[in-house]
């Protein structure tokens, strides 16, 4: 099995990571800084359902954790689940949010650079209302 193509993006936030962490570890946060793919969010019993562009999805989230991993999984169609790691690590007073960004099976260039538009867009977001 090959290796898919990953790009993976930083933002650096003046902010306290786990004071960030805290932010985007909360599912109800998303909307506020990931603007470019997700409308809104809403519980259903344990999952999480988001409104996106191109439907509704379930997206789950990693267990709260003192190692600032924020990782999530997308489930965009039945039997689909695209996984999304994600970090805040501290780095001086401020902190850096790492996000990885898999190319996946049949998503085109283009596309997979317009995802990182958007991964950069949010990020950039997200450093203004943290940082």
């Amino acid at each position: 099995m090959a290796s898919l193509k990953l790009k993976t993006l930083n933002v650096s936030i003046a902010c306290d990571a786990e004071k960030v962490y805290t932010f985007v570890s909360n599912p109800e946060n998303l909307p506020k800084w990931a603007k470019t793919f997700v409308k809104s969010i809403k519980q259903s019993g344990q999952a999480w359902e988001i409104d996106t562009a191109e439907g509704s999805m379930k997206i789950r989230f990693a267990p709260k954790n003192d190692f600032g991993i924020v990782d999530h999984f997308i489930n965009p169609a039945p039997g689909v689940e695209i996984y999304v790691p994600m970090r805040v690590v501290p780095n001086g007073e401020g902190s850096e949010v790492i996000f990885t960004l898999f190319q996946g099976p049949g998503m085109s260039d283009e596309q997979f650079l317009s995802d990182q538009k958007m991964v950069a867009q949010d990020l950039n977001t997200l450093k203004t209302l943290l940082g």
